[in-house]
């Protein structure tokens, strides 16, 4: 429901500019390129406060060349997706904790607060009026992009007094553009993704931009992912952009579902939050959220207790992990047969729910 107690825009105001010349689609569907024919677009300043919410023709946006976005990184982002279900209806997959997070990171960014429920109902707008460009496929969707920027137009570190938020989307197959059916991870500690007390849990494009030369360093000693490792015990925190989780038998012989506790360096995310919820609903097996050693990794892989490893998120769903290169060794992570395998089997749970195969309140419908 709406907080009436946030000053903020409302869907109500709403203001739609609709396309005259409707793009063409590109004809293979691939990741964070083909963009729709509109954008949803909302200003704040200080002195004004919100401006009414605005859908317009896609296109570029003018800054300031003294944009505090562009100098400090006042910045953040989210992302989420719209699926067209086997009954032709859209729905977005728990969309409000998006919202949640992206007003978190936005408080940590000194922006504006906004009404998380109106905000998603201008959202839900955007992606009806170009709900032509959302696949009719099971591996293909519409990608929902919300950005905030801070637009204060003056050098200087401080709280910005003007902002934009925005909203663009666009059509998106599989993130990964390897054939493999896992992923290779590279773990080296001398590089870090975040630490206690900074911005590692909030998404924020600056956690992105620094992680590139990691990236490419992973990519030279042939895999496709960066291992984030933390502390001189070489905590596993995140998988590239992903969460992470460990399906093991434990050092005291039970099967458990490990991932790292949201403890100011990991990424609360949504498609995290659904496994834990869903696992523990289950009653099959032990879920934790704890934290995971390479020496308690490389241990339980000697010893066979491993079952599996995969990362998680919402460009990539569930991604199976297979090796891991962690000094000077190449560790192979074993994958079950498809039929049994856990992640195989979240996968498939969450995309009956997405494409409206399964009743679930965790749908939103457009």
């Amino acid at each position: 429901m709406a907080d009436g107690s946030v000053p903020s825009f409302k869907a109500a105001d709403l203001v739609i500019e609709l396309s005259s010349t409707p793009k063409a689609k590109q004809e293979e569907v691939t990741f964070g390129s083909d963009f729709t024919d509109h954008m949803l677009t909302v200003e704040w300043s200080a002195s004004e406060g919100w401006q009414a919410p605005l859908i317009k023709p896609f296109g570029n946006l003018s800054l300031h060349p003294a944009c505090s976005s562009l100098h400090y990184g006042i910045q953040l982002f989210e992302g989420l997706k719209a699926f067209r279900g086997d009954d032709n209806q859209l729905r977005l997959f728990r969309p409000m904790l998006n919202m949640s997070r992206m007003s978190n990171t936005a408080k940590r960014a000194c922006l504006p607060a906004f009404d998380q429920s109106e905000f998603l109902e201008c959202i839900r707008r955007l992606v009806e009026i170009d709900q032509d460009w959302v696949p009719h496929s099971d591996s293909a969707s519409l990608y929902i992009r919300p950005t905030f920027l801070g637009t204060e137009q003056s050098l200087g570190i401080k709280k910005p007094a003007s902002a934009l938020l925005y909203v663009i989307l666009c059509r998106v197959g599989s993130y990964f553009n390897s054939e493999a059916e896992s992923l290779s991870l590279w773990a080296d500690p001398k590089y870090t993704r975040a630490w206690k007390g900074g911005t590692g849990n909030y998404k924020m494009g600056g956690n992105y931009g620094c992680s590139l030369f990691a990236q490419y360093e992973a990519e030279a000693h042939g895999c496709q992912q960066v291992l984030w490792l933390y502390g001189e015990d070489h905590q596993i925190t995140e998988a590239g952009t992903m969460n992470i989780f460990l399906h093991w038998i434990n050092e005291d012989g039970e099967e458990e579902l490990a991932t790292p506790p949201l403890d100011g360096i990991i990424l609360p995310g949504v498609t995290r939050q659904s496994i834990l919820e869903l696992t523990r609903k289950w009653g099959e097996f032990k879920v934790t959220e704890r934290y995971l050693t390479m020496s308690q990794l490389c241990s339980a892989l000697k010893q066979l207790r491993v079952k599996g490893v995969f990362g998680s998120g919402t460009a990539c769903l569930i991604c199976p992990i297979g090796h891991i290169v962690y000094q000077g060794e190449n560790l192979h992570v074993p994958c079950q047969d498809k039929k049994s395998q856990l992640a195989s089997r979240i996968a498939k749970e969450f995309t009956d729910i997405k494409y409206g195969r399964t009743a679930s309140d965790w749908t939103f419908l457009v």
